[in-house]
């Protein structure tokens, strides 16, 4: 196949937009849900967030997110948790929030803002925003990651996804 001039090219160009476009639109029709770049999560996170109150400010380059299949999100960020006393301070690590009902652990957990915190180094402990505690499930280490960050979101190879906290995770199911 041949092209002539810049029309030829803008063609060929205007014509792989509308295939990827067709491929992001099926893949939003099929549900699929998937681990967003951290610039994606980034972009939808504030600057500081209220828990307990107070202000805290968050570590935006400790964020990440998820896209479920209905097009909902999950969001976490690490929070500068420096204010706090030291018993809250243990269990409010994150800001974390979910605008469906998702399961963590295997435990369900409503739509809405939280705190959380991995505790001990062998549980993640979920308080809402007046620092109650809300569930607390058993994390699980992984000693195979190869670079952990502080906060990250992976796809889970048994299903659904993981939440880690550097080494420390639990798994996410819609």
């Amino acid at each position: 196949m041949r092209f002539q001039g810049t029309g030829g090219i803008a063609s060929v160009a205007a014509m792989a937009v509308l295939t990827m476009m067709a491929t992001a639109t099926a893949a939003a029709q099929a549900g699929t849900s998937a681990v967003l770049k951290i610039a994606d999560a980034q972009k939808m996170i504030p600057a500081s967030v209220f828990y307990d109150g107070q202000q805290a400010t968050t570590q935006l380059r400790n964020a990440g997110a998820i896209q479920l299949a209905d097009g909902h999100h999950v969001l976490a960020v690490l929070v500068d948790n420096g204010g706090y006393s030291t018993g809250v301070a243990a269990k409010y690590q994150a800001y974390f929030v979910t605008e469906d009902p998702i399961r963590i652990g295997g435990q369900r957990l409503a739509a809405g803002v939280y705190g959380m915190g991995f505790v001990a180094g062998s549980k993640l402990v979920v308080t809402d925003v007046g620092a109650h505690d809300v569930l607390t499930v058993p994390s699980v280490k992984d000693t195979e990651i190869k670079r952990p960050m502080p906060l990250q979101f992976t796809a889970n190879p048994g299903g659904g996804f993981r939440f880690y906290c550097g080494r420390q995770y639990v798994t996410l199911t819609q």
